[in-house]
């Protein structure tokens, strides 16, 4: 279903991305956010499960940065190396890596963006430096660093209960900073861990996942279509 594209960022950084197109005429944009394990299977089939659900879907390569061709897997080497690997990338070069994803996935008309991990922080700065039509975060364990820059756009966030790697008085410091903002939805999934989502991992919580894709997709719908 995919195929690979080079994109131009606004610095003229080129960097590698994934496009999922859907079957028929696409009903919105969205670019998918990378975990710290690159732009590698999972992250290419579930831009293939939005494109699947009627979306022109734009997976950048964040770790091009670096080097060409980073894909990670989950494992103790991958999780080490994608540690390390992360903060080589400046905040604000990621940003710049989704402005030219939401370029090209904006042929599509209005344009959501959708992180994992990494990809989780990377969209709330997207929702607060760009200006997309949503945005929908999943265990973005940096938010709370950046939970004082307001969002452009609404902005729905995941958490696990048990994510040991995103204490959840962090999560309230995101909360407390947009109490008194409607278009900020923060939901909690007992039971659920960090890398909820990924059925690739030893972490993955079928339930969690489940409801967070059907919330995120009832979210993104009526705001990019």
């Amino acid at each position: 279903m995919g195929e690979h594209v080079t994109l131009t960022a606004a610095d003229g950084h080129k960097l590698d991305a994934y496009v999922a197109r859907p079957d028929g005429p696409a009903k919105g944009g969205l670019v998918v956010v990378q975990e710290i394990f690159g732009v590698n299977p999972h992250i290419r089939a579930v831009a293939d499960g939005f494109a699947a659900e009627g979306y022109l879907v734009v997976a950048p390569a964040l770790f091009d940065r670096i080097r060409p061709g980073i894909e990670l897997a989950y494992d103790e080497a991958g999780v080490s190396e994608g540690r390390a690997l992360r903060p080589q990338v400046r905040w604000e070069a990621t940003v710049l890596d989704v402005e030219a994803a939401m370029t090209l996935a904006a042929e599509a008309g209005r344009v959501g963006v959708v992180g994992y991990c990494w990809g989780g922080s990377v969209a709330w700065l997207a929702a607060t430096r760009l200006k997309p039509a949503a945005a929908v975060g999943y265990y973005g364990g940096h938010i709370h660093e950046f939970a004082s820059e307001k969002p452009a756009c609404p902005v729905m966030l995941h958490f696990g209960e048990e994510d040991a790697g995103i204490p959840l008085e962090n999560v309230e410091i995101v909360r407390a900073a947009r109490a008194a903002r409607a278009d900020v939805t923060i939901h909690l999934y007992p039971g659920a861990g960090h890398g909820f989502n990924c059925d690739l991992r030893g972490s993955y919580h079928d339930e969690a996942a489940t409801l967070a894709r059907s919330r995120s997709l009832a979210f993104l719908n009526p705001l990019l279509t």
